[in-house]
């Protein structure tokens, strides 16, 4: 073979051209290379439906500490290496890019942190942390590692929040000095005293792991799996699994930054006494180590340049604010809502539809605004994007920071029961030194954040 033979002519090569592996995969290939390892912690609940919404990636590594749980959601991913302990997945899954947190909020600083210090992105259950402290480290963590993060506030892509956002912001309402927010949480038990019964551990579960952080005790189902959000060792109450959901919209139509002061008001558990000769009595039981039944709160904010300053109130366990005089006779409030209330009107909003006018007549006669903020490409594809070198995603740790340390003031009137005025660059309450307690947060001994 001559040296002619072996190199085509320069025509052939003109005619040659070397495809992308993308296009030869045909559309909507996506190259083994160009997807994001990623990793689940926690997914035996809602972590599934995290890592579902990123399966376009490479799910390479998932831990739980229920083999029954996590189990099911280890069938669905066979080429994943399975875990108990996140610590030794994270030690030995090297080539992992991306992390999921989808454990109970005790545990999320635990995790979160321990993927960013190894240069991980991380997409986090909401709210981010138990604690305040904890949120200002993730937030500063990721900012500092230049990481891509999500809080699973998914409701920031759709478009019936950005709508109520821009109807706020056109002016159609005026300015904004109240809001109100509302849930039908808790739909777990809460209110409780702790269990005295001590039944075994079940095979399938590493208790020890699932405390992780958190102050020991022994195991109970009304801990695990589902009811451990209404602990005050493990979860955040009603405030804190919905609040962010809503907060979001509230924040960025309004242009909030953080509270200067929070107050509650709860729900009070009697139970009846019967004391010699029949006599009977009524107290108070002791519920302090769950969230209340029910409770109202209020922040304060500051104005911000033209814009008035702004009380937000929360109500969940069934309460919900005053009806609005000229709403409706007929129209009931949403289990679920968000209420502007500006010098010049009313906007309801919520989880089952989007913005409108009170009353029902203004909406005949009003143009809803363009649609000027962008919309997502999707919840979980704005933090792949991200990752990938994309812009942030709508509720990165940053946002989603601000947004946890909100809800969580407000857990700590809830657990104080008193007026709270917040110093959020000391990141202190300036008038109750016992209150601050809860702000840092208490480690067992071994774990640290």
């Amino acid at each position: 073979m001559t040296r002619r033979d072996f190199f085509p002519s320069s025509a052939a090569l003109a005619a040659f051209t070397i495809l992308p592996r993308r296009v030869l995969g045909g559309s909507g290939y996506v190259p083994p290379s160009d997807k994001l390892n990623i990793a689940g912690v926690g997914v035996g609940g809602m972590g599934a439906n995290y890592v579902a919404g990123c399966e376009s990636q490479n799910i390479a590594a998932l831990c739980d500490v229920d083999d029954v749980l996590g189990g099911r959601v280890f069938k669905k991913y066979p080429g994943a290496k399975t875990y108990k302990d996140f610590r030794v997945m994270l030690d030995r899954e090297k080539g992992i890019d991306a992390v999921i947190v989808g454990t109970p909020d005790h545990s999320h600083a635990a995790v979160a942190l321990a993927a960013m210090h190894l240069g991980k992105h991380v997409y986090c259950a909401k709210p981010l942390t138990r604690t305040i402290r904890e949120a200002r480290m993730l937030a500063r963590t990721a900012k500092e590692k230049k990481l891509a993060t999500q809080m699973s506030v998914q409701s920031c892509c759709s478009d019936e929040a950005l709508s109520t956002v821009e109807w706020v912001e056109s002016g159609v309402i005026g300015p904004v000095r109240e809001v109100h927010v509302w849930s039908d949480r808790p739909v777990w038990p809460q209110a409780l005293a702790r269990p005295r019964e001590t039944p075994p551990v079940p095979p399938e579960l590493d208790w020890d792991l699932w405390l992780g952080p958190a102050p020991f005790r022994s195991y109970h189902p009304v801990y695990h799996p589902f009811s451990w959000r209404g602990w005050c060792d493990f979860g955040t109450g009603a405030l804190g699994d919905m609040a962010c959901h809503s907060f979001h919209i509230v924040f960025q139509a309004l242009k909030l930054g953080p509270p200067k002061s929070a107050h509650a008001s709860t729900t009070l558990i009697r139970e009846l006494v019967i004391e010699g000769g029949g006599w009977m009595r009524s107290k108070v039981v002791d519920t302090s180590e769950t969230y209340p039944a029910s409770a109202m709160i209020t922040w304060e904010f500051a104005a911000r340049g033209d814009m008035p300053p702004v009380r937000m109130t929360w109500y969940d366990g069934g309460l919900k604010p005053p009806r609005p005089a000229d709403l409706e006779p007929g129209v009931r409030l949403h289990n679920d809502g968000l209420m502007f209330i500006g010098e010049k009107g009313t906007i309801l909003s919520g989880f089952s539809g989007g913005p409108r006018l009170v009353p029902d007549a203004k909406n005949q006669t009003f143009t809803p605004p363009a649609k000027t903020i962008p919309r997502s490409i999707g919840h979980y594809l704005e933090w792949i994007a991200a990752a990938k070198g994309g812009k942030p995603a709508n509720c990165e740790f940053g946002f989603g920071g601000l947004l946890t340390e909100t809800a969580l003031l407000g857990v700590i009137a809830e657990r104080t029961g008193r007026f709270l005025t917040w110093d959020a660059d000391a990141m202190r309450v300036t008038n109750d030194a016992d209150a601050n307690q809860y702000v840092e947060g208490v480690y067992r001994a071994g774990w640290c954040v």
